[in-house]
């Protein structure tokens, strides 16, 4: 039942960060993006600029923050790659990798550029 839970808020935290990108201008290319080595929550466009969102829910932002680990961000990495190679430009298509935290109220902190390759 906790299990259950836990994915229905998760749900819920990405459906509200993807209203935040969207009311600021970003267009979705992808949700819950699979590819060989992992998922990536929300795939964004705005321009010609592709956005890679890793959404973390937990009780504060910081606690969220803390739910990203050093492989999680190795396979962020790895999917994205194989989702630019699915671009017109490939792997010189502009691109950054976000962090949205959602806490226990449900307010969004977004981190920008968080993750630089």
């Amino acid at each position: 039942m906790r299990q259950a839970r836990n994915y229905q808020a998760g749900l819920a935290a990405e459906a509200s960060v993807l209203r935040h990108y969207l009311a600021s201008g970003h267009s979705l290319l992808a949700q819950r993006y699979r590819g060989v080595h992992g998922e990536i929550d929300l795939v964004l466009q705005r321009g010609s600029d592709v956005i890679f969102v890793e959404v973390k829910k937990s009780r504060s932002f910081d606690a969220a923050a803390l739910r990203l680990g050093a492989q999680q961000i190795d396979r962020i990495f790895q999917t994205a790659s194989e989702f630019l190679g699915t671009q017109p430009q490939g792997q010189m298509t502009p691109a950054r990798f976000d962090v949205a935290l959602v806490n226990a109220h449900g307010e969004v902190s977004v981190l920008e550029n968080a993750l630089a390759a």
